[in-house]
């Protein structure tokens, strides 16, 4: 019962990044839900696994820091505040390990999302594609902004394999 308990919050990490990357692209907003929800379901998680103490605050301490570089980020203007949490959030869960992996994932996903909406943005791909959604008009719109969360989402899901957690299940 144990091992099912620790698969469940395991996959909770994935579910959350991947549903905070989906409302990102959509609405261009992360809910504060999602970083409380993985907050909370990491606590959960590094009991049910027992971490050891000093493993659990390096987390919180490489978390604590990927929230000041996220607030710096967005009082620079360069990501929303959703993108700030999500991204300590994912790296609460993540450790000092993998938070290299983490961060150069995140920049290369972000890099092609940047050409992607280029790309999209172009006037010769808005004059061929056809019309849709609402949220996808938005995201074709030049000038609009990227959602950052995707690509915080694919740089998480890519070093999530190699976190703690992962480690001891």
């Amino acid at each position: 019962m144990i091992h099912l308990f620790q698969t469940l919050l395991l996959l909770a990490f994935p579910a959350l990044v991947i549903t905070a990357a989906v409302k990102d692209l959509t609405s261009y907003t992360i809910p504060n839900w999602i970083a409380g929800a993985l907050i909370a379901a990491f606590a959960m998680a590094a009991l049910a696994f027992g971490l050891p103490a000093g493993t659990i605050g390096v987390d919180v301490a490489v978390g604590a820091a990927a929230l000041a570089a996220g607030m710096i980020m967005f009082a620079l203007r360069w990501i929303g505040g959703g993108d700030a949490k999500l991204f300590a959030a994912a790296a609460l869960w993540l450790g000092l390990g993998p938070s290299m992996s983490y961060i150069f994932y995140t920049a290369l996903s972000g890099g092609l999302l940047a050409v992607g909406l280029i790309a999209l943005r172009s006037a010769p791909a808005r004059a061929i594609l056809p019309q849709g959604p609402a949220w996808f008009a938005r995201l074709a719109e030049p000038g609009a902004a990227a959602p950052y969360g995707v690509a915080i989402a694919v740089g998480a899901l890519a070093a999530f394999p190699l976190s703690a957690l992962v480690a001891r299940y």
